[in-house]
């Protein structure tokens, strides 16, 4: 490709709304235009990089037995009724209606249309197991689409969906799936994390994040440097703290006035942030109180609260569901709560001894509160809610957990016989007995994994691409390509390395040499390769690797050799 031809608009300055340097870069390096909220046109090198990153994918996913399909995106909702989500799903799902008043969605996931799919062809245990999948264009309304490709509205995203006969055998395709998406990330070149997850709206019994590691991702992750545990901060395991053992006194209510948060309160009573319980109110989706406690200096794990209640969603309780369960907002503790209120506790709150607690009324607490004595509500729940924090003990070997950030871009799911039962997608067995089709699924979003590629390798000139999925591995620069000469003899090395199988651009644009090195540097083209009249005079060219800057000046005869190994190392 003549870079002359190339539809490639760079720009100097960074767009103002370009949050994060993904989106950023994209918009600067010519890749993407924003077509509206959480919609983008790729411009053909931001296509290149997603061409490449699907090739990596479609053949990692070959290799692994999968069998690539393709489904419709708008989806009848007869189907999202038949698994119960057409009303769960939530305001994220597109809807709408035809001419003939039909409900439809445009997908944002595709469970529902495979397993219709497949009900209708697979009879037998001897068509299992079964792997499909496809690369396609997913929609969700987006509450807030921001930074870029990371969270938008429009999303091209590769599923692949695993049937089997029983659960061994789909513990054997999510292995299957594991390990590609490990060579998958590692073939682009990322630093990634398979994390534990919360399987969220999609259901199941087991599930992993491939999150690649950058400051910029929404994911908090928790991991282990003494073992191999990793957790998402939503799903990370944290087993009770024991506190030391007290005589248990008797219950006080006491005068707290102006002591609505926990730091207040333990200035007043001077006692320690450990020995207070704190208090979350929150509102289901159908309007449901739910009340969460977890000791004063943790914070509330709202994906685990969610789980433990079965509510789809959660927003923060209103002052008036608060106090109609006989509660009070900024001194509640499970104390008096009328009944029937659902009520959720971390078990370390059930271990403390003459902790501090609310009244349930404006400016009291109770002191010595004793949850294990205390807190007799019938509906009560005790399970883990709190979110982890650096320095708590691994769940798997003891030692302190760290905290790092990362993107999520893939994930695997084990989901069982959610969707086979709900839609009656069944097979005969040897016996001729009928069984539900145990089911897997597993996501990479390909525009959210070139986003988290650019956040991981970035410099302050721009892009640092992985040599796997950069637009074009190796750029030809002649200093002056105005000049016949240096342009023929450019052309020449451009043909070279083309003929030897290097994706190649040649920069032939009449533009200074200062722009060309400064957009080579911007848009990350791994090597560059500079042809300059003082070159061509002693026979040599001038080879530069982006990544590390190294420069490397050879003999022409040489120079295909030396870009080739140089190559091999990125």
């Amino acid at each position: 490709m003549r870079a002359r031809n190339l539809y490639a608009p760079t720009l100097r300055n960074t767009p103002a709304d370009a949050e994060v340097k993904s989106h950023q870069l994209m918009l600067r390096a010519g890749m993407i235009r924003k077509s509206a909220s959480g919609m983008y046109n790729f411009l053909p090198l931001g296509w290149r990089v997603i061409r490449k990153i699907e090739q990596i994918i479609r053949e990692e996913m070959d290799a692994a037995g999968g069998q690539e399909i393709m489904m419709p995106i708008l989806q009848p909702a007869e189907l999202w009724k038949e698994s119960g989500r057409w009303s769960a799903y939530g305001d994220e799902m597109m809807r709408l209606k035809d001419r003939h008043e039909q409900e439809y969605s445009l997908g944002p996931t595709h469970e529902e249309m495979i397993t219709a799919l497949v009900r209708d062809e697979v009879r037998s245990y001897k068509q299992l197991p079964l792997l499909l999948y496809q690369m396609q264009d997913k929609f969700r309304d987006e509450r807030r689409p921001r930074f870029g490709l990371m969270r938008s509205r429009e999303f091209i995203m590769k599923d692949l969906y695993s049937f089997d006969r029983d659960e061994a055998g789909m513990r054997v395709s999510y292995q299957k799936m594991y390990d590609a998406y490990s060579k998958i990330f590692t073939r682009m070149g990322l630093k990634f994390r398979p994390v534990e997850a919360d399987n969220g709206a999609i259901g199941g019994a087991k599930s992993h994040e491939f999150t690649v590691l950058a400051d910029a991702g929404e994911s908090n992750i928790a991991y282990c440097e003494s073992c191999d545990y990793a957790a998402s901060d939503e799903k990370a395991e944290l087993h009770p703290i024991e506190a030391p053992a007290e005589d248990m006194q008797p219950l006080e209510k006491i005068a707290t006035p102006g002591t609505s948060t926990i730091a207040s309160l333990c200035e007043l009573l001077h006692v320690p942030v450990e020995k207070t319980i704190k208090a979350v109110a929150y509102q289901t989706e159908t309007d449901e109180l739910v009340l969460a406690f977890v000791r004063g200096d943790h914070e509330v794990n709202e994906t685990k609260v969610q789980n433990a209640v079965g509510a789809q969603e959660l927003r923060m309780a209103d002052e008036t569901a608060i106090q109609a369960a006989g509660g009070c907002a900024g001194f509640m503790s499970p104390i008096g709560i009328r009944k029937g209120t659902k009520i959720v506790v971390d078990p370390t709150v059930m271990n403390l001894y003459n902790a501090v607690a609310g009244a349930n009324e404006k400016d009291a607490h109770y002191k010595n509160v004793n949850p294990k004595r205390d807190f007799t509500n019938e509906d009560l729940i005790v399970t883990d809610i709190r979110l982890v924090q650096a320095g708590d003990p691994c769940p798997h070997c003891g030692a302190p957990l760290k905290m790092t950030r990362g993107i999520e871009a893939g994930q695997v799911f084990m989901l069982g016989t959610k969707y086979s039962e709900a839609m009656g997608a069944k097979f005969l067995d040897e016996n001729g007995k009928e069984h539900p089709l145990v089911m897997g699924c597993y996501g990479i979003g390909v525009g959210r994994t070139m986003a988290a590629a650019i956040e991981q390798n970035n410099d302050e000139q721009g892009i640092v691409w992985p040599r796997a999925i950069a637009p074009y591995e190796v750029v030809v620069v002649p200093v002056n390509g105005k000049k016949e000469d240096q342009l023929h003899y450019a052309e020449a090395i451009y043909e070279e390395l083309q003929k030897a199988g290097v994706d190649t651009l040649l920069d032939d644009r009449p533009e200074r040499a200062g722009v060309k090195f400064k957009d080579c540097d911007l848009i990350g083209y791994p090597v560059r390769v500079t042809v300059s009249p003082k070159g061509m005079e002693a026979g040599t060219v001038e080879i530069k690797v982006r990544r590390t800057g190294e420069v490397k000046v050879v003999p022409r005869e040489q120079f295909r050799e030396t870009v080739l190994d140089l190559l091999m190392t990125l």
